[in-house]
């Protein structure tokens, strides 16, 4: 028996829990269990889960269990895959691990690919790479499949094909009654809508189907800067992203890196500027395009080449190890000059920004044009997104002082930490946050699912 000890958690009949265990393939581990501690940490660990009870779930079946214990428990529920999203920590409660749950496989035919849920996407891009094809995957190839294409899905390759929610088809779901339903345009419709952008209000993904680009490789890589080069380089790609074609996606960032093994030796200690490219056209015709970066300041580093579509995690260069960091973002409707010299006084060399890590992506493209399944992505309008990497206990400052020139909406995806937990009502329009909490009232009216980026149920 689980006895309360502590805030937020739960008094647990021993007769409950063995009826739970009895269910399962999987593991089931409680505070007193010499697995416990080894099963909660995720990627970022800004936050850590302390829930009554870990299902370490083998399947949809094991899920789907878990999620009836804690209808009947009156438990809020918690997911993780790798946890590099955490918003708010299950304190109590059961956390469903999905990691187990890897499984992918690849139909050259059909272009497609159906993962489970704790699959990443160096999984899909390996798997996909023989046949000449390539996920929407993030800049990171260590994320979770589902968690990012749920909440969008904004990569490489976005402003050719779009975002990685547009191209899903077919979606297993266990709702908060403890039912497996396939959820597709013509089952389920408007779950399927709200699913694609609303992220993991609405129940716990266990498959995901979705369709695969005919890219084998790329023009790309990165190019790093000395900071006191920062302001010729970000005025440069500002005026430089106005002019590019949609197989050209890229991104410039502003690094404050710690002197640790993990970040390479250039950048150790160091103030640098890194933009990153990805272009899927001929790379004579890359190099073309990207000739005035190249000569607008004098590079410490230049890796944008001929690569294989599977090289992909080497554009941004993303930690490759946990670490806590909060994970915050506007959305611009514009960057001109104005805009980029604001971002240079708080940002750049001389400011006293304390972030690791501030990003501009560009958007427009396919990013800006609707789905052709509509679905609640929510920031199509945007020309930028502008998002930091904070150390713990960093207060927003950059975001704060360029919110002028924003669209008064977030990015679902690049939100993390507590202190982003409430945050999922300035990521969609209004029409669209009432449509998305119709459905989850209709799915999940005791919001079962509130430990995340949270949409509460309309009464």
């Amino acid at each position: 028996m689980i006895v309360a000890g502590e805030p937020g958690h739960a008094d647990i009949a021993e007769s409950a829990m063995d009826g739970l265990v009895a269910r399962l393939k999987g593991e089931v581990f409680t505070p007193e269990d010499a697995g416990y501690a080894r099963e909660l940490p995720g990627f970022n660990r800004i936050g850590q889960h302390r829930p009554d009870v870990i299902v370490a779930a083998q399947s949809a079946e094991d899920v789907s269990a878990a999620v009836s214990f804690a209808a009947r428990q009156g438990l809020p529920i918690a997911v993780q895959a790798t946890g590099h999203g955490i918003a708010a920590p299950a304190l109590g409660g059961v956390l469903v691990s999905t990691r187990r749950m890897n499984a992918v496989a690849v139909d050259p035919i059909t272009r497609t690919a159906h993962v489970e849920a704790g699959a990443q996407w160096h999984q899909v891009i390996a798997a996909a790479a023989p046949h000449g094809l390539a996920p929407l995957n993030g800049s990171s190839p260590l994320v979770g499949v589902v968690g990012y294409t749920l909440g969008g899905g904004l990569g490489p390759l976005g402003r050719q094909y779009g975002f990685a929610a547009d191209h899903v088809t077919c979606i297993e779901l266990v709702t908060a009654d403890g039912g497996v339903r396939q959820v597709t345009r013509d089952r389920h419709p408007d779950l399927f809508w709200a699913l694609r952008g609303g992220k993991g209000n609405f129940g716990i993904v266990t498959g995901l189907w979705f369709g695969l680009m005919p890219v084998r490789r790329l023009y790309g890589g990165g190019i790093y800067f000395p900071g006191e080069q920062a302001a010729q380089v970000l005025h440069t790609w500002r005026q430089w992203s106005a002019t590019v074609p949609e197989e050209m996606t890229s991104s410039v960032s502003l690094l404050r890196l710690p002197d640790v093994p993990d970040v390479p030796e250039f950048l150790r200690g160091t103030f640098a500027a890194h933009v990153r490219i990805s272009f899927t056209g001929r790379a004579e015709e890359g190099e073309r395009l990207v000739r005035p970066l190249r000569e607008c300041g004098t590079p410490l580093a230049d890796s944008v080449a001929e690569m294989p579509y599977t090289a992909v995690g080497d554009i941004h260069q993303d930690p490759a190890h946990p670490l806590p960091y909060h994970e915050r973002n506007i959305v611009l409707r514009e960057l001109g000059s104005q805009a980029m010299e604001a971002l240079l006084r708080v940002a750049g060399a001389g400011s006293s920004c304390g972030d690791l890590m501030v990003e501009v992506r560009h958007l427009g493209g396919a990013l800006a044009r609707p789905a052709e399944v509509p679905n609640a992505v929510g920031v199509r309008e945007g020309a930028y997104t502008l998002s930091t990497l904070s150390p713990p206990g960093s207060p927003d400052v950059v975001l704060g002082a360029m919110e002028e020139w924003g669209t008064g909406r977030r990015y679902l995806n690049f939100l993390a930490g507590a202190d982003t937990a409430g945050s999922a009502a300035e990521c969609f329009a209004p029409e669209t946050l009432s449509r998305l909490a119709r459905v989850k009232a209709a799915v999940d009216p005791d919001n079962l699912f509130r430990l995340n980026h949270n949409i509460a149920p309309l009464p």
